[in-house]
C-alpha cells in the first residue's frame, strides 16, 4: 500500500466529515432512545455500518417493530450498495478473497464516490491505498460519534427529548440526494407511499416505502434512457 495515496484518499474525505459527525452523533442518540445500552450501540456500529439503514432500523427498534421488518428494511435500503460493489470490483480483482472482505465492509456512499471518481482520473494511483486511506477515516469517525451521540444522549433530562433528530436526519440526506429526475421520483413516491402506509400493521410504512420508493426510482431512470435513446 502506497502511504502516499493513503494520506490522499483521508485527505479528500476530510470535508465530508463536517457532515458524518452531526450524522453519527444521531445515530448514537437514536440508538440511546431505542433503548440500547452503550455496548449494544458500539456492537451495532461496529457490525452494521450502514447509517441510513442503522437509523431506519434504531427507528424501528424503538416503535417495537418485528426483527424480521427490521432487518429486511435495512437490507433494502443498502441495497444499492450491490451496485457501488460491481461498480469498484474490477479495481481489486487481483487481491486475495480475505482482502476484498474487509474492503467490502468499510464501503459506503462517500468512500465510493471519491474513490471510482479518482480512479477515473489517476489510472497510475495506488487504489487500495486511496480507499482505505478515505473508507477508513469514515469509519473511524463514525464510530467514535456513534459512542459520543450516546454518552450525550445517557445525560440528557428525558423532559429535553430529541425524538424528532431522526427525522431531521433523514431529511437533511434525503433533499441533496434529490439531484436529478429519478432520485426526486424515488425521494417523492418513496415518501408519500411510507406516509401513506404508516397505518400498516407490524409498522411495514417505511419498508413498503423504501420498496416502493426504489422501484418508480429505477422505472423513471429506464424511461428517461429510452426517452434520450430515441431522441438520437
Amino acid at each position: 500500500m502506497d502511504p502516499a495515496a493513503f494520506r490522499r484518499g483521508v485527505r479528500d474525505v476530510s470535508p465530508l466529515l463536517l457532515g458524518i459527525v452531526p450524522f453519527g452523533l444521531v445515530a448514537g442518540i437514536a440508538a440511546v432512545e431505542a433503548g440500547l445500552s452503550l455496548p449494544q450501540t458500539v456492537g451495532m456500529s461496529v457490525i452494521v455500518f450502514a447509517g441510513a439503514s442503522q437509523l431506519a432500523a434504531l427507528e424501528l427498534i424503538n416503535q417495537s417493530a418485528p426483527l424480521t421488518v427490521i432487518v429486511v428494511t435495512a437490507v433494502v435500503i443498502n441495497l444499492r450498495m450491490l451496485m457501488y460493489s460491481a461498480s469498484i470490483a474490477p479495481y481489486f480483482q487481483s487481491l486475495a478473497t480475505s482482502v476484498k472482505t474487509s474492503l467490502a465492509y468499510l464501503l459506503t456512499d462517500q468512500a465510493y464516490a471519491l474513490s471510482i471518481s479518482q480512479y477515473r482520473s489517476d489510472e497510475a494511483l495506488d487504489k487500495v491505498g486511496y480507499y482505505l486511506g478515505a473508507a477508513f477515516t469514515l469509519w473511524a469517525v463514525w464510530q467514535v460519534t456513534t459512542v459520543a451521540g450516546a454518552i450525550a444522549q445517557a445525560g440528557i433530562p428525558e423532559a429535553l427529548g430529541l425524538e424528532f433528530a431522526v427525522p431531521l436526519v433523514f431529511l437533511a440526506l434525503l433533499i441533496p440526494a434529490m439531484h436529478d429526475g429519478p432520485t426526486t421520483v424515488a425521494g417523492l413516491v418513496g415518501g408519500g407511499v411510507a406516509v401513506a402506509a404508516s397505518v400498516l400493521p407490524l409498522n411495514l410504512g417505511l419498508l413498503v416505502g423504501a420498496t416502493v420508493g426504489i422501484t418508480a426510482g429505477v422505472l423513471a431512470e429506464s424511461r428517461m434512457e429510452v426517452q434520450q435513446a430515441d431522441g438520437h
